[in-house]
């Protein structure tokens, strides 16, 4: 054995070495990046908690405003969301999403016609039931799911793609 077959052999154990590396290195980032939609957890609920059961007085919405935190990636954003709430007996509860239907403008409340007004655009939606009285939303208000524990109300909110007639979540 010569000086020049050791040499030939350390460089080629060297080369496979640093390229199984390389690999490695290169290869399991990409690997994981695209086999991860696979694994993504599936996204967790957000259970709203909005008061008391007795703080909301029958026949009267009320709106409540909270906090909304969403994580993508290392970038946290908050937003203020809004939802209302409306009772007929103090144990049934409908909670609608804050949205209007039509292109997710904020709707308020108008005592003197005893609707849900949304300004942008003359929307009008029933209080009991979400239902679209005018204007051009494609489908009642969004309601969302709601729980009662311990005598709190909580709701479990999420948003709907907006324009369309059918209610599908986001």
């Amino acid at each position: 054995m010569t000086m020049d077959s050791g040499r030939r052999a350390f460089l080629r154990w060297a080369t496979a070495i640093g390229g199984f590396l390389s690999l490695l290195f290169a290869g399991v980032p990409a690997a994981r990046a695209f086999l991860s939609p696979a694994f993504r957890r599936t996204r967790e609920e957000k259970w709203i908690r909005l008061g008391e059961v007795d703080q909301f007085d029958p026949e009267v919405p009320t709106k409540v405003d909270f906090v909304d935190t969403v994580k993508d990636a290392w970038v946290e954003t908050r937003r203020l969301r809004s939802v209302w709430i409306y009772t007929e007996d103090g144990e049934t509860f409908r909670v609608y999403n804050g949205r209007c239907t039509h292109l997710g403008c904020n709707y308020f409340l108008d005592e003197d016609k005893g609707v849900f007004q949304c300004p942008c655009h003359t929307g009008f939606f029933d209080l009991k039931t979400g239902a679209v009285l005018g204007g051009p939303p494609p489908r009642p208000l969004d309601t969302l799911d709601v729980k009662i524990e311990d005598g709190i109300l909580y709701a479990r909110y999420q948003d709907f793609h907006l324009g369309v007639s059918d209610k599908a979540a986001v």
